[in-house]
């Protein structure tokens, strides 16, 4: 075994990392060179951190070079751990101080319109992502690593789960496939996570498998907040499977499609039109709605087309999708307006809504509108609506006090 390992990234371009090589020597001490051109300001910290988690894993003898691009500290943290596991078989961990905030849990029904894909191994596009207000920020640590970075952008996400701010987004990880994404899991269960998407699924087995391991992981460390799953069907055999997969788990909140991997398994080339995807899109919807989860589409992969996306938005949204996913935050706001319900989306939702409440102030056990009655899923859709036109600012959240009032003087009036 080599007695030399290096972990981060460094030349040009690269922000808001370092670079660490790490040797094990036999004698002599502790040999700390640092290059950094903050070094004047952050020198002394920076070097305490190095110290600290040397002397944390009893690391006496050694020559470190940390090359460092303006990353903070649980980056820093992240990249010495990670060579020296390289090095020698430790189950000691050394993690940044937890940011209050990562330990909330989110909600099954949670709104999921928006999902911002952040490479797991690149901190400078995590560090302030969270500021565009996407609905879930997903740290990815499958297409957008390298092979050969997988097993440090583990030490990378893990500390960003314990200390990034998200700034409200839902803290969601892409794991990696089979073996490799069962032992990703390790690293993310007892730290966290609200939300694992399983890539590639085909299968129901694959998804009990993660499950199996998630709730294994929730007991050992004693985990109170639920970890939810969202299995990502990329493949035909997936898509004929989408319901089988989709009730696999009780922490199935949500099934997405990805369309680049199931357009290059059929055979076919992805288009605008969409008419290659149609019945795939379509399965994935009526999977998820049968099992009471949410239907989430692809992303739209140009990034200057704002005008293409938008009209990708109003066609999966006419497919039943509840949201989509993003690869940069200007695609967050379009996802936003287009996936909230249009002006006449919302008069018929605040109707049903108040129906609802009057029936239920009167006791009553049937709810209707006019000469229709109104089934509990009707009512608890257009709730929903409600509460996304609320969030996006279509509506105030004191709209059933104002239509109240309204009609109150009205019937006061006629009186």
């Amino acid at each position: 075994m080599s007695n030399i390992a290096t972990a981060g990234n460094k030349g040009k371009g690269v922000r808001s990392d370092c670079f660490v090589t790490l040797e094990l020597t036999k004698s002599n001490g502790l040999e700390i060179k640092l290059e950094s051109k903050v070094k004047t300001l952050y020198g002394k910290s920076i070097l305490d951190d190095i110290n600290k988690v040397l002397k944390f894993f009893g690391i006496k003898n050694a020559k470190i070079y940390v090359e460092d691009s303006g990353a903070l500290s649980f980056i820093i943290i992240a990249r010495i751990e990670a060579a020296i596991r390289q090095l020698m078989k430790t189950e000691k961990e050394y993690l940044p101080p937890l940011l209050k905030e990562n330990t909330t849990a989110t909600g099954r029904d949670r709104s999921r319109v928006s999902r911002l894909y952040l490479p797991g191994n690149t901190p400078s596009l995590m560090l302030n992502a969270g500021i565009h207000k996407p609905d879930g920020l997903i740290l990815d640590l499958e297409d957008a690593v390298a092979t050969a970075k997988k097993d440090e952008a583990r030490y990378l996400v893990r500390n960003a789960l314990i200390h990034l701010n998200f700034y409200g987004a839902e803290r969601m990880v892409r794991i990696n496939q089979g073996e490799r994404g069962l032992k990703d899991l390790e690293f993310l269960v007892p730290h966290n996570v609200n939300l694992i998407l399983l890539p590639k699924c085909e299968e129901a087995d694959q998804l009990k498998k993660m499950d199996k391991k998630v709730q294994e992981l929730r007991k050992k460390f004693k985990v109170k907040n639920p970890v939810w799953f969202m299995p990502i069907i990329e493949s035909a055999k997936g898509v004929l499977n989408a319901y089988s997969i989709a009730t696999a788990s009780e922490n199935v909140v949500a099934m997405a499609i990805g369309l680049e991997d199931y357009t290059a398994d059929l055979g076919a080339k992805r288009t605008q039109e969409a008419t290659e995807s149609f019945f795939a899109r379509s399965m994935v919807v009526n999977a998820c709605r049968a099992a009471g989860i949410q239907p989430i589409d692809s992303v739209f992969s140009d990034v200057s087309d704002m005008e293409g996306l938008k009209q990708n938005v109003l066609k999966s949204k006419a497919l039943g999708f509840d949201g989509m996913g993003c690869i940069h935050p200007r695609q967050i706001r379009v996802l936003h307006e287009y996936f909230a319900p249009d002006a006449i989306e919302i008069e018929k939702a605040k109707k049903i809504v108040l129906a609802f409440h009057e029936a239920t102030k009167k006791g009553l056990g049937v709810v209707s509108l006019g000469t229709k009655m109104i089934d509990p899923p009707v009512v608890k859709r257009a709730q929903k609506s409600i509460d996304t036109a609320v969030a996006v600012g279509k509506l105030t959240k004191d709209w059933m006090e104002i239509e109240i009032d309204k009609a109150t003087e009205t019937s006061a009036k006629n009186n």
